[in-house]
């Protein structure tokens, strides 16, 4: 904590907006928004300039104001839930007066995203393949975890280890490859760890932005595969303090979940914050009843303040993230089929686990604890027409793995992890149509693993810097973008030694100097060095107001992690012995985009094609013994699995089909499909041999399709309003492509998922917001499934037990009933989704 304060008091006293300095000129823009035909005004319509982070909404008559705005060249949107949205760029040097007409639309395309692009973009103007997600569809799909929430997006998937630990992959690829951003900065908390999930609030989440292919362009590596930013709500209007109180309840794991947020804008100061918790008993499905060992009490903090001028803005931001989670091991009575538990170090007895403990909320003695602090800034400063933005963070990272059932206090993994980011872009004034971007942003890194009795990694530190150049060009209704980027890390691993803890007889860390006949050496020092160029290349031609192609090549890089070149040791959250490899070297990826979207009045189609080849892929392979079988590793009693990271070549290729129709003049009816294919192979190299069983990749999404139909009732109806209902279903073929070698993977068989939902508004006598409501039914058949992408599938310690079944099958139906009651202390502002 002592590094989150200095850091954050360092961010305040170099805040500009806490700085003395003369203020540019400043500039207010004013006008009114109508409807388009009718001439009504529509009150509640938001204006927002994404790359100033500053907007207002639309008075009773329609009427906007936006203050404290530069004088230079910025893109504006114009939104309103029922009409299409406006996106245009404003010179606000010679305009002070706008006003906009809305027309009435139930198809959109007009999105507006700021991931993976140098500045604010509209999305059909974007070459690279992205997906957006707003507040309605986070509300309408709500899920146990955020990450789980974008599972239905097409092309996304996510691997689990229940039902609060998910990893997002995007077309079939994962881990390290994907990079997590929160708010534009990237989540640095042991993402290696195939059991360490995406340490968030889910109540925080206002949008998604999904990049679906390299993006090391712009984020360097880690992004080889795409990007997925979480994004916070943007500032409530100038004049504005309200709130909201959300509970939230879940029928299957007894979850409960509560948050409570405020936020102001008095026009010199945004300022705000939210406290949220979750807790959830033991999940439980047809075939194994409650799951044990899937409990998690989750607690969060969130705060934040800015300040928005006419020389840009200024925000900073600290959150808090603080998780009790249990992970199954799978352990079963070899006769009756329940669940077992480790009572001592031995392991050579386990009992039967009860039903009491089965249904309460008590943790676990062996759980994991994650902490997870975040501090960051984000400032912008307009130069004219030019902007030099900037993104400090320091985050800290806390895990452990209590795996000691007489000692429960030790930890047996202990990581402590400190990143410091920094993201610096230069805007300079377009000329010509070119708008050029060049900057500069990585990271510095220290993990401190010498604590705790698994010493599963060295302590390291880790360099990271990588300038880019980013430029567009507009010809007409052709939209031209590309740019380039050089990647440089430094790793550093520390040498460490072990003895035996006379007390606990268990190993830890030591001076390597100290006078012990029992000392070891766990890990040599290591030094290495990567390096590697990245770039895109692309096109999005407007071929007319409805119809966009587009062409992307992106490379991508991945510098190794350091579990992958330096692990030596049990990882007890992940159930498996893990071995490194020093000699891994990078990924480098080359992928080819080709789409086609089409956004007419009736209708919003798009096809979506890829084809991704990946130099040196990484990937956790099973090892086999000499003398036949598995090889294994045994420890306290415990008989591993090993495992040892491997390298080859890979080919993925496949994309997505959506199809989105509103039948006339049925046109609140909204009836969505997609489907989602990825078909990925192993090409060899690397020393891999490539057999029947080595042929495909692992934790590859196999085909699947999602529909839903749903139908919006915009109309007030009786105290209602803002009203919808829908149906569902997910059909998910069966994975035949799988990697079977040494029982890494197995067939996993199709099956279809049924859910449905129900939500609105209760309003009050003059028509304000007393509550707004949302129930979700999800697997409403309780059909009994696995997920190939559910680590769990796998957990099983008597996989031949005369029911055909083996591991933990997936979460049973679940009815989630979500209450969210709004307060307004200071103006009564509308609730609208900008």
């Amino acid at each position: 904590m002592k590094q989150v304060a200095v850091f954050i008091l360092i961010l305040f006293l170099a805040s500009p907006a806490f700085a003395a300095k003369p203020e540019p000129a400043k500039v207010t823009l004013s006008g009114r928004i109508t409807e388009k035909g009718s001439g009504l005004s529509v009150p509640g319509a938001v204006v927002y300039f994404p790359d100033l982070r500053n907007g207002t909404v639309a008075n009773g008559n329609g009427e906007y104001v936006v203050q404290g705005l530069p004088a230079a060249k910025v893109l504006v949107t114009v939104s309103m839930v029922g009409y299409a949205a406006i996106t245009e760029t404003i010179d606000l040097a010679v305009v002070s007066t706008r006003d906009f007409v809305l027309s009435p639309s139930v198809t959109e395309m007009h999105d507006v995203v700021i991931t993976g692009t140098s500045k604010a973009t509209e999305m059909r103007r974007e070459p690279v393949p992205m997906a957006m997600v707003g507040r309605s569809f986070l509300r309408e799909n709500a899920s146990t975890n955020a990450i789980a929430t974008l599972n239905t997006v097409p092309g996304l998937n996510a691997v689990s280890t229940g039902p609060n630990i998910y990893k997002p992959y995007i077309r079939g690829l994962g881990a390290n490859r994907v990079l997590t951003l929160f708010d534009g900065i990237r989540q640095e908390g042991q993402q290696w760890g195939e059991e360490h999930g995406v340490e968030v609030d889910q109540f925080l989440i206002d949008r998604v932005e999904v990049v679906k292919g390299p993006a090391s362009l712009i984020y360097g590596s880690d992004a080889l595969a795409g990007v997925v930013n979480l994004l916070p709500a943007p500032v409530v209007p100038t004049g504005t303090l309200r709130g909201a109180v959300l509970g939230n309840y879940d029928t299957n794991n007894k979850g409960m979940a509560g948050s409570v947020n405020v936020d102001g804008n008095n026009g010199k100061l945004m300022y705000g914050g939210r406290l949220s918790g979750k807790l959830a008993s033991n999940y439980r499905n047809r075939y194994d009843g409650r799951v044990y060992g899937t409990k998690y009490n989750e607690k969060n903090v969130y705060a934040y303040l800015g300040v928005n001028r006419a020389w840009g803005f200024t925000r900073l931001k600290f959150s808090i993230y603080d998780n009790l989670q249990e992970v199954p091991d799978g352990s079963r009575d070899s006769t009756s089929r329940r669940f077992t538990y480790q009572v001592d170090e031995a392991d050579t007895l386990r009992p039967i686990v009860s039903n009491s403990v089965l249904n309460s909320y008590d943790i676990a003695t062996l759980h994991q604890h994650v902490q997870f602090y975040r501090a960051y800034a984000a400032a912008s400063f307009n130069l004219g027409n030019s902007r030099l933005t900037t993104d400090l963070g320091f985050q800290r990272s806390i895990r452990r793995e209590y795996s000691h059932p007489q000692h429960p206090e030790l930890p047996g993994l202990h990581l402590s992890l400190n990143t410091f980011s920094y993201d610096v872009k230069y805007n300079l004034a377009e000329r010509n149509a070119w708008s050029t971007t060049v900057g500069l942003n990585g990271m510095y890194q220290r993990n401190d693993a010498a604590k705790g009795t698994e010493l599963l990694i060295p302590s390291y530190r880790n360099l990271d810097i990588g300038p880019f150049l980013h430029v567009k060009k507009a010809v007409g209704k052709l939209d031209l973008s590309g740019g380039v980027r050089y990647d440089m890390r430094k790793f550093r691993s520390d040498a460490m030694y072990t003895r035996t803890d006379p007390i606990t007889g268990f190993d830890m860390s030591t001076d390597a100097n100290a006078s012990d006949s029992t000392l070891t050496k766990q890990f040599d020092p290591h030094a290495q060095d990567f390096s590697g160029v990245s770039g895109s290349l692309g096109a999005a031609w407007n071929l007319n107001d409805r119809l966009t192609l587009k062409v992307n090549m992106g490379r991508g890089y991945r510098a190794p992690s350091a579990a992958e070149t330096t692990a030596q040791g049990v990882h007890p959250g992940a159930g498996l012995m893990q071995l490194g490899d020093a000699d891994l070297k990078p990924e480098f990826n080359l992928q080819e985009d080709l789409g086609l979207f089409y956004n007419g009045t009736h209708i919003t189609a798009s096809v979506e094609l890829f084809n991704n080849y990946i130099n040196n892929y990484i990937y956790n392979e099973k090892l086999a013994s000499v003398l036949g079988g598995d090889s294994i590793y045994t420890q306290d009693g415990q008989d591993l699995p090993v495992f040892k990271f491997r390298q080859t070549g890979a080919r993925l290729l496949g994309g997505e089909v959506s199809l989105d129709i509103h039948p006339h003049p049925f046109d609140r009816i909204h009836f969505e499909n997609s489907l989602s294919l990825v078909m990925a192979e192993n090409k060899g190299g690397g020393g891999a041999l490539i057999g029947d069983s080595t042929r495909y990749l692992p934790l590859i999404p196999p085909l699947h399709t999602v529909s839903e139909l749903r139908y919006d009732l915009r109309k007030q109806v009786g105290c209602f309003a803002q009203l919808f209902i829908k149906a569902g279903m997910q059909v998910y073929w069966a994975q035949n492509r799988y990697y079977s070698a040494h029982g890494t993977e197995t067939r996993t068989p199709g099956y279809i998922l049924f859910d449905a939902g129900v939500g609105g508004d209760l309003l009050d006598g003059k028509g304000r917001t007393i509550l707004t409501f949302t129930v979700r039914g999800a697997n409403l058949a309780d059909v009994g499934y696995q997920s190939n992408m559910s680590r769990l599938k796998y957990f099983e310690d008597h996989p031949e037990n005369g029911t055909g079944r083996s591991g933990i099958y997936n979460m049973g139906r679940n009815v989630s009933i979500k209450l969210v009651v709004p307060f307004n202390l200071r103006k009564q502002a509308p609730s609208v989704e900008p």
